[in-house]
């Protein structure tokens, strides 16, 4: 994970503001303090995706920042999570876009609202980003605009840091069906900047393997990543459950591959993976996932903070024993994500999962994982 280039120094840098040098080699792949990557920005702060969003990450000192890759209708890639607009956007606030109201499956599930791709870049830069949980804060909402992936280039290229870019391809076979390929076009962009080699400030990641693949095929040398998702987790027993559009790879679906995610963190899964990815992004609850069926907070909801956490899984030591680094998502600060055993503290969830050797991970909070890398660093030091 992120050598040469990336990786050192990241990591000397790291440990010359924790002060001194650590003894012995970190539970990670390499050996390194593990990355931290603002997840679509700083979008536990702002609205996701935006250029401020991105902006202050880069100020709160993140490692790699990550834009998920969509295209426009005039085959420009921003930054969204979600093709649907009105997932993240005040597009329902533009009388102008009335008219562009349908329904349209993403990944098989039918969607009512505005799509990007039925948008030209200019049209989508009008629109405003929103916050899109409502305990985060709402004043900023329609104030940022919407980042082209070019512009998150640029912010790396002048931040004057060594910062890696984490694109994720977002519903590849979706937007092959629309006439509208992400990857060709993602490369060509990343070529542009200087970054070609594995050893480049990148990681291009997908739920779909054949987006990885393809990439590959085409030559890539880029670190890969395959991201491993699922539908839930089961509180009264811990298992994680599968449900569509979240329990298997679209492209798997599409091809009537039987398979579902989980088969990805076995042994075989993962030896599967290593032949096309560098490493896997899978949900945080495969490595550490929570139990626990009763509203023991009394909030008259049932969720992470009524739960505890289970013993680890041995999925990180898999796949490090398999050659593949592991980057899981999504670390949050709200308390109703954080097991009641963390005493709504999410220093103590970044801190088991630096232990337990996580190569890097995803969070919406860079400014809370890096005070806790820096704790825990200090904490490591022989």
């Amino acid at each position: 994970m992120m050598k040469k280039a990336v990786g050192g120094a990241v990591a000397a840098a790291i440990l010359a503001a924790c002060g001194g040098h650590l003894q012995d080699p970190l539970p990670t792949l390499d050996g390194n303090p593990t990355m931290v990557a603002a997840h679509r920005g700083a979008s536990g702060y702002l609205p996701e995706e935006t250029v401020e969003a991105y902006a202050k990450a880069i100020e709160m000192g993140a490692d790699a920042i990550e834009p998920d890759v969509i295209s426009t209708k005039d085959g420009v890639l921003i930054a969204r999570h979600d093709p649907n607009l009105a997932f993240s956007t005040d597009v329902a606030q533009h009388p102008e876009f009335a008219g562009r109201k349908r329904k349209l499956s993403v990944d098989g599930e039918v969607q009512d609202g505005w799509f990007a791709s039925d948008f030209t870049l200019a049209e989508i830069k009008t629109l405003g980003g929103i916050s899109t949980d409502a305990e985060r804060p709402q004043q900023f909402n329609g104030r940022y605009r919407i980042a082209t992936i070019q512009e998150v280039i640029d912010m790396i290229k002048n931040s004057g840091r060594n910062i890696a870019i984490y694109p994720e391809t977002k519903n590849p076979t979706f937007h092959r069906q629309q006439g509208l390929p992400l990857e060709d076009k993602l490369l060509a962009m990343l070529s542009a900047a200087g970054w070609t080699e594995r050893e480049a400030p990148v990681f291009i990641q997908s739920f779909e393997p054949g987006s990885l693949k393809y990439m590959r095929s085409k030559g890539s040398r880029l670190k890969m990543v395959q991201l491993i998702d699922a539908d839930d987790v089961d509180l009264k027993t811990g298992a994680l459950t599968y449900a569509a559009p979240y329990d298997k790879p679209f492209d798997w679906a599409q091809a009537g591959d039987k398979r579902l995610f989980g088969e990805m963190v076995t042994p075989a899964g993962l030896a599967e993976i290593k032949t096309y990815a560098d490493g896997i992004g899978p949900w945080k609850r495969y490595i550490v996932s929570v139990k626990g069926a009763v509203d023991i907070n009394g909030d008259g909801k049932v969720n992470d903070a009524d739960a505890t956490t289970m013993e680890p899984t041995s999925l990180v030591a898999d796949a490090h024993k398999a050659g593949l680094f592991v980057h899981p998502y999504t670390f949050r600060n709200e308390k109703r994500r954080l097991a009641s055993n963390y005493k709504g503290d999410p220093a103590l969830e970044y801190k088991q999962f630096f232990a337990l050797g996580v190569d890097g991970l995803f969070t919406d909070f860079a400014d809370t994982a890096l005070a806790a890398r820096e704790q825990y660093l200090k904490e490591a030091r022989r």
